[in-house]
């Protein structure tokens, strides 16, 4: 019995490690710009039935419950919450913020689509806007040499201002990505997440319609790690660690004592 409660204990001790994992990753990206912050679900594993529920105790009686023990603890997903983080304003043209749902769209160098809600954007020598690691952002859009601004409106249209010239032209159109299930994607790095069958398939369209987030030119939206929130829950699964460490104690001492006594 003592053996099986060692088990027990250590997957406690595997599944609090997980999270401890989980609220580090948190901490660390808590400066990353459009970064969500990730949560980790447990579920029980399978319990060793003795006697079920209404089993016969005696010809007119039967148990009120079922007799059975739980075998442990494992951590059965990890997912992203996408609240919506805080903006900053930065005063940049090509800085984005989302405002709403939605995520924007790169072309990664694997040839995947990438999502994310990180709008810390620029141009490369050809004048295409992309992300700063140089990815192109979707659909592809090019500022002309020599603008002397450059305007993205709420809904996504992007406009530029020419030398000489009074009226502004439009250069350009930005999209939105949206999932039924956002939690589905399947999170890569560098803030991006691709789609995966649990996502559904992207469902494109201009902000500002209904079901997508408007753009905020000169912003960037901050990550949502609550820096309070992940440090309460550090010290939560801290505490839990210890607690499966001394069952296993505990347990070691109880065979001790039988060896000894026995």
């Amino acid at each position: 019995m003592s053996t099986n409660a060692m088990h027990v204990a250590s997957t406690g001790l595997n599944a609090q490690q997980t999270r401890m994992q989980v609220i580090s990753n948190n901490l660390a990206n808590v400066n990353t710009t459009g970064f969500k912050r990730d949560r980790a679900n447990f579920e029980s594993l399978l319990y060793q039935t003795w006697k079920p529920g209404g089993a016969q105790t005696s010809e007119a009686t039967a148990m009120t419950s079922p007799s059975a023990v739980g075998t442990g603890v494992r951590v059965v997903s990890t997912e992203k919450l996408y609240t919506q983080g805080s903006l900053a304003n930065t005063d940049n043209a090509l800085d984005l913020a989302i405002d709403g749902p939605g995520f924007f769209q790169v072309l990664m160098p694997d040839g995947r689509m990438g999502y994310t809600r990180n709008g810390t954007f620029s141009q490369n020598a050809e004048g295409t806007i992309t992300t700063p690691s140089g990815y192109v952002v979707q659909p592809e859009i090019q500022i002309p040499e020599g603008a002397v601004s450059v305007t993205i409106s709420s809904d996504g249209i992007v406009s530029v201002l020419m030398p000489d010239e009074t009226e502004a032209q439009e250069v350009g159109q930005m999209t939105l990505a949206t999932f039924a299930n956002p939690r589905g994607l399947q999170p890569v790095g560098e803030t991006f997440a691709v789609e995966t069958g649990a996502s559904g398939e992207a469902v494109i369209g201009n902000p500002v319609e209904p079901g997508f987030g408007k753009l905020v030119q000169g912003s960037l939206e901050a990550s949502n790690v609550n820096v309070v929130q992940e440090l309460v829950d550090m010290i939560e699964t801290q505490r839990a660690y210890e607690v499966n460490s001394k069952s296993i104690s505990a347990s070691d001492e109880m065979m001790q004592y039988l060896s000894n006594k026995l």
